[in-house]
């Protein structure tokens, strides 16, 4: 019976230590203790006033709020760079009378990645991700902060999982 115990015991303490490095964000282990994020300039042709400094701190705020690194503003073990190079409005579906009934938000940015502890990982790569929207509304106020939250939540994941989560 005592060897039974034993045996459990070993087979359990093997299983548990298997886990060790994976955690609920799904980053494993990261080698890194520091990262910045330097400001995304707005390159696209249409500008919207505020979207660059709303990115940044998108990007900064997921990396601090899934990661245990330190957010410094210079000499970052990981630095994330680059700039918002589209946004675009194009309409999306036509009503019988040739008109739209439906409006599409683009935002497209450009990321320049590098782990000064680990090269291999460094790239340089486009998100993207549009918000849908009916004609009929202006894209101003609350539906353009909306726009603007659902498409940064999915870019700055996507970048997330890209640079540390290697999904």
């Amino acid at each position: 019976m005592k060897k039974k115990y034993s045996l459990l015991a070993l087979f359990s303490l093997f299983i548990l230590s298997g886990c060790s490095v994976y955690n609920f964000t799904g980053t494993g282990k990261i080698d890194a203790k520091t990262f910045q994020v330097n400001f995304f300039q707005n390159n696209a042709e249409l500008i919207e006033p505020g979207i660059d400094r709303t990115f940044t701190l998108a990007l900064q705020d997921i990396i601090m709020n899934q990661t245990n690194l330190n957010l410094v503003k210079s000499g970052g073990d990981l630095i994330y760079e680059g700039e918002i190079v589209d946004y675009r409005i194009s309409p999306m579906t036509a009503t019988a009378d040739q008109r739209a009934s439906q409006n599409r938000l683009k935002i497209r940015v450009n990321v320049r990645f590098t782990n000064r502890k680990k090269e291999i990982d460094n790239f340089e790569k486009t998100f993207e991700f549009f918000f849908d929207y009916p004609a009929t509304q202006q894209l101003s106020g609350s539906t353009l902060n909306s726009a603007i939250k659902v498409i940064f939540e999915r870019i700055t994941q996507d970048i997330f999982n890209e640079s540390l989560a290697k999904w």
